[in-house]
């Protein structure tokens, strides 16, 4: 075999490079970190927004209180309207790199369109969970 038949990128080819210099290789990796971080960054967030949301309504439920009269509460308050912003903020940038991989992974799609479908995923969790906040607030 000679030496112009081996490919010098041991990823050249393969489902995460195909025909790609190193360079592609190194900011497909960045890319990775950079997906890697924001989903612990958001996974953090996430765990205290579960828990604060589950001690709110377990001690609303252990009051008596049903789940129209607390979104009667609810109505109108920013306060809760921002804690819930931030936890659709958070769910939206924790799922797509969870879904992406899975989509790689497992069900073994091109990269780049795991990565296109998971953020259009996050973006319609973005938009319903915001819309949904707006809904209590605003009136």
């Amino acid at each position: 075999m000679s030496e112009a038949s081996v490919p010098s990128n041991p990823l050249a080819g393969s489902a995460f490079s195909p025909r790609r210099g190193e360079a592609d290789d190194i900011a497909d990796v960045a890319a990775q970190v950079r997906r890697w971080y924001w989903q612990r960054i958001s996974a953090m967030v996430l765990a205290l927004c579960v828990v604060v949301h589950l001690a709110v309504m377990i001690y609303a439920v252990r009051g008596g209180l049903s789940g129209a009269e607390i979104l009667a509460r609810t109505r109108g308050s920013w306060a809760f309207g921002g804690f819930y912003a931030l936890f659709v903020v958070a769910c939206a940038v924790h799922v797509p790199p969870g879904l992406h991989n899975i989509a790689v992974e497992w069900l073994r799609w091109r990269p780049a369109v795991a990565l296109l479908v998971a953020r259009l995923f996050g973006l319609v969790i973005l938009v319903a969970g915001l819309r949904a906040v707006w809904a209590v607030v605003a009136t």
